[in-house]
């Protein structure tokens, strides 16, 4: 808890359930008024009068401070007046001036300029927001739709406003051969560096700062400064990040949008790279929980292949549909099928009826236990030095025993754990991945035991086959030494379009990356970790 400064409550559950109870309150008492019966009721969007009038009251009596006047204006006013007050409270913002833009249909953009008082220190402070104004569902009225992005732009859901000393001094953070790590250079990592201060600020040995900042409650996020009233001293922490790789990984994902990245280095799991492309700053390279596609083959040909089913050059027929207790099971329609494929071209083609088939000589917890035992993953114990997610492959019955083959189903992964997954199959040996080495807080890292040597020489034979000649070819093509991918595309309900992912490796590095409604693995995915593995490997 920063000290010197109460949290507010923004949005939360709690208050946007009292604030619309109260709302409703609120209209049924003024729905009449004067001494001439009910007033005329106004259906429709409000007009442009309606919304230039509510839109200046609201903007006047916030400006004054008067918070329940100001609030009075929204369709939530208990959650509103909780985000107002706090405005002019805990986060000492005083002397605001709002100037209103020209509306736009029944939205108001407007800009904010105001000064944060603190302790004898005060900053500008300055920015731009929107509101739009709805007519309430009971009175009619026109009101200010409440959320807390009308109070500033980056507010969201559950989020407060505090200004006082920081709850852990800055940083410098710098990759492993000591070049400096900004957010302005690498905007991907700012969250993370967000992240990274919060757990390692008091330990880098620096002082704290005064600043107005974004508290997230109910959140284990790190606070987001705003304005600094009072430089702090960083203290210096070096990371595993690597400023090379960290570039190219934010140039590749800006190509695509929702995009997610993480490469590692495969003989030490420490990361190289992490990067997104999304709107908002949500770490999905580390926290992101989606189906995998086919780049989880990676682990059902080891469990196939650990178990004694099949070899790389044993039997993996590649009919064109598969049907596992009821539920049918499709290739892509150009994949022509195979009943004489090995398991080594039907990886590299990524034939989902090859692995299918073999759903029933699998016990319905073998590939958790590959995941678990040899890839280290779903144990929930992974400490990388920020939250990250360990990937989850339950041990599911009925249908979703051969969907989990093929990554779909009820199995989740991030590009964190798909990048752990290439790497330990390259190696044979899983190194739980961190950003920061373990050292300097003796955290206990996850362990697992890897992978027999037989099935590791396996794998990558397999996994350099489908970088070669193979679905990953096009994107992986150019790149010397030792290579290897593997493509995957994973269908959601409701996209128009499967989610792409790649994983692959170069030398010591394995990268992973996933795009959201991307298309097939090499389609947007594909390009993103070959331009890193081009340039870290």
């Amino acid at each position: 808890m920063r000290k010197g400064a109460k949290a507010a409550l923004v949005g939360g559950v709690f208050a946007a359930l009292v604030g619309g109870a109260a709302y409703g309150a609120f209209e049924m008492v003024s729905v009449v008024h004067g001494t001439g019966g009910p007033a005329p009721v106004r259906t429709g969007p409000p007009s442009r009068d309606e919304v230039k009038d509510t839109s200046a009251k609201f903007f006047t009596a916030w400006e004054k401070n008067q918070v329940v006047t100001a609030a009075s204006y929204t369709n939530f006013p208990e959650a509103a007046q909780e985000l107002l007050g706090a405005y002019g409270g805990e986060a000492h913002i005083r002397n605001l001036r709002i100037t209103p833009g020209a509306a736009s249909g029944a939205t108001v953009p407007f800009s904010v300029r105001a000064t944060v008082s603190y302790d004898g220190k005060s900053e500008p402070l300055a920015y731009r927001g929107e509101l739009t104004v709805v007519r309430g569902r009971t009175t009619h009225r026109p009101l200010v739709d409440w959320r807390p992005s009308v109070v500033h732009p980056a507010l969201k859901k559950g989020d407060t406003l505090v200004t006082g000393e920081s709850a852990a001094p800055p940083i410098e953070a710098v990759d492993r051969d000591g070049a400096v790590l900004t957010k302005a250079k690498y905007p991907s990592l700012g969250p993370i560096l967000d992240e990274l201060r919060a757990k390692y600020g008091d330990r880098a040995g620096g002082t704290p700062a005064v600043e107005l900042s974004i508290r997230h409650t109910g959140t284990d996020a790190a606070e987001t400064p705003l304005v600094t009233l009072a430089e702090g001293r960083p203290g210096k922490l070096r990371t595993t990040l690597s400023a090379r790789a960290q570039a190219a990984a934010e140039r590749a994902v800006q190509k695509y949008t929702e995009s997610s990245l993480v490469a590692v280095q495969a003989s030490t799991g420490e990361v190289l790279a992490v990067a997104n492309h999304r709107d908002d700053a949500f770490n999905a390279a580390f926290l992101g929980r989606l189906a995998p596609g086919s780049t989880m083959k990676i682990i059902s040909a080891a469990t196939l292949i650990d178990n004694g089913i099949t070899t790389a050059a044993g039997p993996a027929p590649c009919p064109d549909e598969a049907v596992w207790q009821s539920q049918t099971f499709h290739n892509l329609a150009t994949m022509k099928p195979n009943e004489h494929a090995t398991l080594s071209e039907s990886f590299a083609r990524s034939c989902n009826t090859a692995f299918v088939k073999y759903a029933d000589e699998v016990k319905v917890d073998s590939l958790t236990k590959e995941a678990e035992e040899r890839f280290g993953l779903g144990r929930d114990n992974w400490k990388t030095g920020i939250p990250s997610f360990d990937g989850s492959v339950p041990a599911s019955g009925g249908p979703d025993t051969a969907a989990n083959m093929i990554g779909q189903g009820q199995v989740q992964m991030s590009p964190l754990n798909m990048a752990s997954v290439t790497a330990t199959a390259m190696t044979g040996r899983f190194r739980q991945p961190v950003i920061v080495s373990p050292k300097l807080d003796n955290r206990e890292l996850a362990r697992a035991k890897g992978l027999p040597a037989r099935t590791v020489a396996q794998l990558r034979q397999m996994m350099n086959r489908t970088a070669t000649s193979g679905t990953a070819a096009v994107a992986m093509s150019g790149l010397s030494g030792s290579i290897g991918a593997k493509t995957g595309s994973a269908e959601v309900d409701g996209q128009a379009k499967s989610n792409s992912w790649f994983t692959g490796y170069r030398g010591d590095v394995a990268a992973a990356a996933m795009t959201q409604e991307g298309g097939h693995g090499g389609d947007a995915a594909g390009p993103i970790v070959a331009a890193v593995l081009r340039a870290a490997g």
